[in-house]
Formats: structure tokens, C-alpha cells, sequence
């Protein structure tokens, strides 16, 4: 029964849309305009992987209607994004276009098993510098792989590697080819980037492309065009695929339903942060991000996530509902059935121009300086994410970034881990000399423990060791086991132990372990004042046993 409770809460509800009532005007248009945002940048990211503009207004449609209805935000807008265009990208130059509807369907199903598994809170452990290392790279290698065609040339047969395929194209481009496409791609930056200061709600990249297209068909300029798209939605089918290449693109899955789970359910996260879009359930964003991208791969699509720059557009423009979403799948749709001619004579350069532009605009100025002013080891994970994300793989990246983050964050606490000598309490008396007065701090655990059993061990000349242990903050079983191992090895040379403010939450570990195995009852204390007490009746009772036989004390 807990189970299919479980299972109740990744599906759709009537909850969903408790806040239509009140919010289906400013729904519908939202959705208008996120559609209305959302063409170019389908058309681009379709482009842009290789797989055609077709796909990518199919990944639009389909994708951002299934997740709008089974996803877990109310308020997020799902289908092509750059970040998985950069990944695509070296799958269609390997496997060909034919692999990405393949990969769309493994890597949903994939992202479905997270969720069903609640995987979905992982997000939350990718700490702020990988993130916005991870957001430049993605950034920079979006922009390298606009290069061909803003120059001209065609990107197939170039170097999976971006930055090694713009230049490339670069040292192929000639005149007056380049010089063509290079004027579309600034003429289209130019109309982005003065569109806002005519009125922040023009939508600058709809608006570049179409007096591009006009002026180029009108003056029949030489540039690559989309080409014809079909006036509808294709019919679903299974891809055809043999089992060698099903084997070859399992890995290129994994990376792709990694970046869908991260993506999707950073958008979300950071949609929620809006206190009126309400919250997400990211198990469920992931089951229905799953879902999405099974779906487009049936339809022929790419795999689908989360997009960042259309919620933002979404909740700015007042969406509080899935309709929102569903409607700008609808206003997607319209356009393929009865605009697709007009749309086949989009220049290829102007959507390189429009993704450009998109690049830039998703690096925020002001979060690149805030991480890099923050540590010194923040900059360092941020740059290191960032270039292993241009050089090598983005999702290998954000795994690089977090392996290092959890090692700085395990030698921070290893430093706040300390063991200090202090005085004894109160007025001197003879004897003190003897006794050790140790105060243990910070986490005691694997990466500092060792630390701790060496200051203590070497000390010498003593007849007692106070260990005070109140201001443990954490002890896990190698700090347990290194101080048992301690306790031991000095009962073992014959200076007597005494354990003072083991914390209740600490005190079974360090008796399963065995750390109060060698000390009485009367030699743990709550209060610093009995032991030290206690110390001192120890090294009394030791002089007087020591002038009684005639020895001098140890």
C-alpha cells in the first residue's frame, strides 16, 4: 500500500491546476509568448545537433506537452536546450542522425527509473561553483559550434570537438560565402540586442529572424537555408537499430538522461524559487522528463529537459499553470501545420546568430564574479569545471566538480579538526605537572583522527590524559576506532585515561567500537571540574604509593 502511495504521488492530478480559476488569462498568455520565444530556438537546437530543424520543433512540441502534463513544476517549459545540443552534437557526428531517436528513448527511460527510485533530491549535492562552471562551459561550446555555420560551412565532417570545429571552419571559410553568413549572424545580434530597449516584451529573436528571412529571399542573398519541413507532426514509430549500435550508444544514454536529471531539475529548482509558482516534485519532474523524451524519440525528436531561459520567460510573463505549457506546445503546432513553408526559408546563420546571442546571455556576469571573489577554492572548482566542460565532456564535468568539491570540503573539515593542551581549571597544585589536559574539537573522522592520535600519543612525562570531548561535533567509525585506539595504547604504558563530556549521540558508537573498554565507570565524567578532580587524587595516590616503597613518582 505504501508503495502504490508512493507511486500515486509521481502522476497527475487535479491538484495541478487548482490555480486556473484565477489564472488562465495571464496562462494562455504566457503561453502565446513562450511559444512565440520558443520557435527560433527549437529550430536553432535542431539545427545546431545535426538532426534537422524538423526535430527540434518535434522535441518542442511533443516533449513540452508531455512534460507540462506529467512533469513535476508547474510551471516549467521543457524541449531542446543547448546543453543537450552540446552533448548531441558528437553523437550524430559518430553514430549519425538516425541515433538520436534511440538515444532519446534510452535516456528517458533512464531518467524515468530516477525518478521511480527518488533520485530526485540528488540535485541538491551539486554545490554552487560546479553549476556555474558547468553553465560557462556549456555557454562556450554552444557559441564554437555556431562557428561553421555563421562562416559558412557546412559542420559535417569537422571535429566532434567544438572548439577544434570552429577552427577548422574557420581556416575553410572563403569569401563570399563568409562574409554573407557573417552579415546575417550580425544583423541578427544587432536586432537582438536593441529589440529590449524598445520594449522588453519584443521578442528580439523572433523579430531578427524575420526580417533576416525577408531580406534574404527578397534579395536572393547565398546562404544556407533550413530547407522544406513537413505540415505536421510525423506518425510515431520505433526506430530501427541493430543490437551493435544499440551497445554503442548505452554510454552516449548515460551522459544524456545525467544531463536531462540535472538540467530539468535545476530549472525547476530554480523556477520554485518564485514563491507564486508554488513548489516541484523533483521525483516526479524526473518521471515525466523521463516520459518526455521517450515520447519525442518516438515522434523522432531529441531528448527534451527542462529549459531555464523559457520557464524564466514563463513565470515572468505570469504562467502559474500546466496550461501555460501545454499552450505553448499548441502555439508550437500551429506553426508547423500552417507555417512550415515560411519557415523553410529561415537562414541557417540567423539561427546561428539567435544561439550566440542565447550563449552570451546565459552567463551571468555578476554569479562569475561572486563565485570567483567568494575562496580561492570555489574559483578553482568553477574554472575547472568549466574548462574540463569545453575540453572533454560536460557531464564528466559536473562529476570532476563534485569529486573535488567533496575533497576541499573533506579537508576544510579535516583543518577544523583539532586536539589543543590547556591548563587545568582552578588554582595550581603540586602534582599538575602530571596531568594532560586535552581539548578535542571539530569532526573527528576518517580525515582527521590520525591527527588527533598522534598529538596525543606523544606526549610523555605524565601520569594522567584528560580527554575532553564535549566540543566533538561529529565521530564516525574511524574516529572511533582511532580513539579506542588511542585510550588503549595509553593504558597499555600505564597513564591513566579519563574521558570527559562524550556527547550522548557518540556514546554507543564509541562502545560498539570498544573505546571505553580499557576505563572503569569512575573514569568518564560529565563535568571538567570532577575530572580534573579525579586526576588529581590519581596522581596524589600515586606519590604517596611511590614514598611508601621509596621510588620517586613516574
Amino acid at each position: 500500500m505504501r508503495a502504490g502511495s508512493g507511486l500515486r504521488t509521481l502522476l497527475p492530478g487535479r491538484h495541478d491546476y487548482a490555480a486556473l480559476r484565477t489564472s488562465w488569462r495571464a496562462d494562455l498568455l504566457a503561453g502565446v509568448t513562450v511559444g512565440v520565444v520558443a520557435l527560433p530556438l527549437a529550430l536553432a537546437f535542431g539545427v545546431s545537433s545535426g538532426v534537422g530543424a524538423e526535430a527540434g520543433l518535434v522535441t518542442a512540441i511533443v516533449a513540452g506537452l508531455v512534460a507540462a502534463v506529467l512533469g513535476g513544476s508547474h510551471v516549467q517549459v521543457s524541449g531542446p536546450t543547448g546543453a543537450m545540443v552540446v552533448v548531441l552534437a558528437p553523437i550524430v557526428a559518430t553514430h549519425g542522425a538516425g541515433a538520436v531517436p534511440v538515444v532519446a528513448l534510452l535516456a528517458g527511460a533512464l531518467v524515468v527509473v530516477a525518478g521511480v527510485l527518488r533520485l530526485g533530491r540528488l540535485v541538491g549535492m551539486i554545490p554552487w561553483p560546479v553549476i556555474e562552471g558547468f553553465t560557462l562551459g556549456i555557454a562556450i561550446l554552444i557559441f564554437l559550434q555556431q562557428v561553421p555555420a555563421a562562416v559558412g560551412v557546412p559542420a559535417a565532417g569537422h571535429d566532434a570537438n567544438a572548439a577544434v570545429a570552429a577552427l577548422q571552419s574557420l581556416g575553410e571559410a572563403t569569401a563570399p560565402d563568409a562574409l554573407w553568413s557573417a552579415g546575417v549572424v550580425a544583423s541578427v545580434v544587432a536586432v537582438m540586442l536593441l529589440a529590449p530597449r524598445v520594449h522588453p516584451a519584443v521578442p528580439g529573436s523572433l523579430v531578427a529572424i524575420t526580417l533576416v528571412t525577408v531580406v534574404t529571399a527578397v534579395a536572393h542573398l547565398p546562404v544556407a537555408t533550413i530547407g522544406a519541413l513537413p505540415a505536421g507532426l510525423p506518425a510515431p514509430a520505433w526506430p530501427t537499430v541493430d543490437l551493435t549500435t544499440l551497445a554503442g550508444l548505452t554510454g552516449p544514454a548515460v551522459t544524456v538522461a545525467a544531463l536531462a536529471a540535472i538540467e530539468s531539475l535545476l530549472s525547476a529548482r530554480v523556477a520554485s524559487s518564485h514563491a507564486s509558482t508554488g513548489p516541484y516534485d523533483a521525483d516526479r519532474e524526473l518521471v515525466g522528463q523521463g516520459l518526455a523524451s521517450v515520447a519525442s524519440g518516438l515522434f523522432g525528436g531529441m531528448p527534451a529537459t527542462g529549459a531555464i531561459a523559457r520557464t524564466a520567460v514563463n513565470v515572468s510573463s505570469g504562467g502559474r499553470t500546466r496550461v501555460a505549457a501545454v499552450v505553448h506546445a499548441l502555439v508550437l503546432l500551429v506553426v508547423v501545420g500552417s507555417l512550415s513553408g515560411v519557415v523553410a526559408h529561415v537562414p541557417l546563420p540567423a539561427l546561428a546568430g539567435v544561439l550566440m546571442v542565447t550563449a552570451v546571455r546565459m552567463v551571468s556576469a555578476r554569479g562569475v564574479r561572486l563565485v570567483v571573489r567568494s575562496t580561492r577554492a570555489a574559483a578553482a572548482l568553477f574554472t575547472l569545471t568549466a574548462v574540463v566542460t569545453v575540453s572533454i565532456d560536460l557531464v564528466y564535468a559536473v562529476g570532476v566538480g563534485i569529486v573535488v568539491a567533496a575533497a576541499l570540503s573533506l579537508r576544510a573539515m579535516a583543518r577544523a579538526a583539532g586536539v589543543h593542551r590547556e591548563e587545568l581549571p582552578g588554582p595550581p597544585v603540586a602534582g599538575d605537572e602530571r596531568i594532560a589536559l586535552f581539548r578535542v574539537e571539530g569532526p573527528l573522522f576518517f580525515a582527521a583522527a590520525e591527527r588527533v592520535l598522534e598529538r596525543v600519543a606523544a606526549i610523555d612525562g605524565v601520569s594522567v590524559v584528560v580527554l575532553r570531548l564535549s566540543q566533538v561535533q561529529l565521530l564516525d567509525a574511524t574516529g572511533a576506532q582511532v580513539l579506542g585506539e588511542l585510550v588503549a595504547g595509553l593504558h597499555r604504558r600505564g597513564v591513566t585515561v579519563l574521558v570527559k563530556g562524550l556527547q550522548p549521540d557518540h556514546l554507543g558508537l564509541a562502545r560498539r567500537v570498544g573505546v571505553l573498554d580499557p576505563l572503569d565507570d569512575d573514569q568518564v565524567f560529565a563535568h571538567l571540574d570532577e575530572a580534573v578532580g579525579h586526576a588529581r587524587r590519581v596522581v596524589a595516590l600515586d606519590t604517596r604509593l611511590a614514598s611508601a616503597v621509596g621510588t620517586p613518582a613516574a
